[in-house]
């Protein structure tokens, strides 16, 4: 009777001991288990790397200031004088097609002027590469001599230049080359530069 109490006493020692042992590795697994879940994190910081680089990327066109080149007179003739805009944007585009509607909407102070016809419009605009092309309304061809045609071209190469002095100006017409302008047929010579309109389109 003794030795079966003994024998009953072993058996739950035993048992106890194998229960703890269980207890024990499972608790470890579930450790180990909540750590190698973790593991993933490190993935993050990659996420937060890309953020900084987009307010970069935006800067540098906020900070472009275009200019719009205006008619004044000077002695015998006049001279194209830039006047300085604000932009603040985000499209590559963007401040020169603000230049543009500003040179189109006419002076608004002072004794500059313009010899754009009252009605041209900006039908479009793209630049590629060291290339600026500019199409406008057939307004833009209306009225005026000689003189007022120079003029007029002077201001959308200049104007078309002022974020690059050295780009070629092409000038469309309803999407068409302008190669003869107004009634006297003062002829274009495309692609326009600053250097090739002081050189054959003196004012």
């Amino acid at each position: 009777m003794k030795d079966q109490q003994g024998s009953n006493r072993i058996s739950s020692g035993v048992i106890a001991a194998v229960s703890a042992a269980v207890v024990a590795v499972g608790g470890g697994v579930a450790w180990f288990t909540s750590q190698s879940s973790n593991t993933p994190t490190p993935s993050n910081p990659s996420g937060r790397i890309v953020q900084p680089a987009q307010p970069s990327t935006r800067q540098p066109s906020n900070e472009q200031t275009p200019n719009v080149y205006w008619l004044r007179p000077k002695d015998k003739s006049v001279v194209l004088v830039p006047q300085r805009l604000k932009v603040a944007s985000i499209r590559p585009n963007q401040p020169l097609e603000s230049a543009f509607q500003s040179l189109l909407a006419g002076p608004t102070e002072g004794t500059d002027s313009t010899t754009i016809p009252k009605g041209t419009k900006l039908l479009g605009l793209k630049t590629e590469n060291d290339e600026v092309h500019v199409n406008l309304s057939e307004d833009f061809t209306s009225g005026g001599g000689s003189t007022s045609m120079m003029g007029r071209v002077g201001q959308v190469v200049y104007t078309a230049t002022t974020l690059n002095p050295k780009a070629k100006v092409y000038i469309d017409v309803n999407g068409k080359p302008l190669d003869v302008l107004g009634g006297e047929g003062v002829e274009l010579q495309q692609p326009l530069t600053r250097e090739s309109f002081q050189k054959n389109y003196p004012l």
